[in-house]
């Protein structure tokens, strides 16, 4: 049966206008999207530091006099009473006997914060015997086992740089004795022995200042000894995020260049800051951190002194919290927002905010687990715009 002309133009003229009044719709608005979910977070401070060794004695000459060459290299390990050079005393001024009663002062400190280290060490690993043992029975967590054993390696640490400044005092002991000999010499007329320049501990030499034979000043660096397996790790940072770190804020030390984070602890806030200028030509106020490592030594017997790690300062985490990205959030009111997509509409959602950490925010209201959020929302969204994934 053919239809007839009339009816045929009619129907051509209407799926016309239904093509041109298709063709004017709106279109959905293509967005990117992400599911609301629950997980870890954490709220940090990262910033670039350098490792250090913990203890580092510089031997200096005791008294100005002619020094043979040094025969050592950077790396060399030294025992102590090793020979580091000789010097021949040249005629100078008398020293001052009082030099020789601060030392003595100083190692009587020295030796009484050793005391003091080593009653803490020993508590600490009596702390941690009975934590395994509580945890082994299943009455403690595995955070305060791992809280134990820090606390464990950094009183040890503490204990090992103690018996350190002992040494060191005794060694400016010695030398404060030497300086008052030869000066008593010299008053005295009496030929003066060459002086044996020892070293007062044991480790590696980390950097060799007079090397060459020559005059060396009282008091002038010669070597630079320490333990490069006791490292520190040194990070200035701004002095508006140091007020918000506090001793014992857990440290986690990433791209230094091994395959896994190393854990650490902050032991020191320095109470004074510094000025420093940006890559930006911006003066900023710094203040140096300084952390203990506490994950095993073997994981990082790698690193030496003067290496370069990334530093992130935990200020707060938790698991299971509810988290939105911050590249769906927007200003609203005075507070906060977010498209959920329901269906094929953009729907404006009013969400109140905890922790942020840049990237993610805590979610305390306004969404659930399991919700679309629109990300990166431009202007061209409103309440109820038509939108679809892709």
């Amino acid at each position: 049966m053919q239809i007839p002309r009339k009816t045929g133009l009619i129907i051509i003229a209407a799926l016309i206008i239904a093509a041109i009044i298709y063709g004017f719709l709106p279109k959905p608005v293509s967005v990117e999207t992400v599911n609301i979910k629950k997980g870890y977070m954490k709220v940090d401070i990262e910033e670039e530091g350098r490792t250090r060794v913990m203890n580092r004695f510089i031997v200096s000459a005791p008294v100005a006099g002619y020094a043979l060459r040094i025969n050592l290299n950077v790396g060399d390990l030294v025992n102590k009473g090793d020979a580091i050079t000789q010097l021949e005393p040249l005629r100078s001024n008398v020293l001052d006997p009082r030099n020789r009663a601060a030392a003595e002062a100083s190692i009587k400190a020295a030796k009484a914060n050793a005391l003091a280290a080593k009653a803490d060490s020993e508590f600490a690993q009596k702390e941690l015997d009975r934590t395994k043992a509580l945890y082994k029975d299943g009455l403690v967590s595995e955070e305060k086992l791992d809280a134990a054993n820090a606390e464990a390696l950094g009183r040890g640490a503490a204990l090992r740089s103690s018996e350190f400044s002992v040494e060191v005092a005794q060694y400016e002991l010695e030398a404060a004795d030497t300086a008052l000999k030869y000066s008593t010499a010299l008053e005295t007329g009496e030929q003066m022995e060459k002086v044996m320049i020892k070293s007062p501990v044991s480790g590696y030499v980390l950097k060799v200042n007079h090397e060459s034979e020559g005059v060396v000043q009282g008091g002038e660096a010669l070597v630079e000894i320490g333990d490069p397996k006791m490292l520190e790790v040194e990070v200035d940072v701004l002095s508006a995020d140091a007020v918000r770190i506090r001793p014992g804020t857990p440290v986690l030390f990433e791209r230094w260049g091994g395959e896994s984070p190393l854990k650490g602890k902050v032991r020191v806030v320095e109470p004074t800051g510094f000025t420093k200028i940006s890559a930006l030509g911006v003066e900023e106020q710094r203040v140096l951190v300084i952390s203990d490592i506490i994950s095993p030594p073997e994981e990082w017997k790698a690193l030496g002194d003067g290496y370069r790690v990334e530093a992130g300062f935990i200020l707060w985490e938790a698991e299971g919290v509810l988290q939105v990205p911050s590249s769906a959030l927007f200003r609203y009111d005075d507070g906060w927002a977010v498209f959920v997509m329901k269906g094929k509409k953009a729907l404006l959602r009013k969400v109140d905010l905890g922790r942020r950490n840049g990237l993610s925010a805590q979610v305390i209201s306004g969404l659930i687990e399991g919700d679309t959020v629109i990300t990166h929302p431009d202007s061209s969204i409103k309440n109820g715009t038509s939108v679809t994934s892709y």
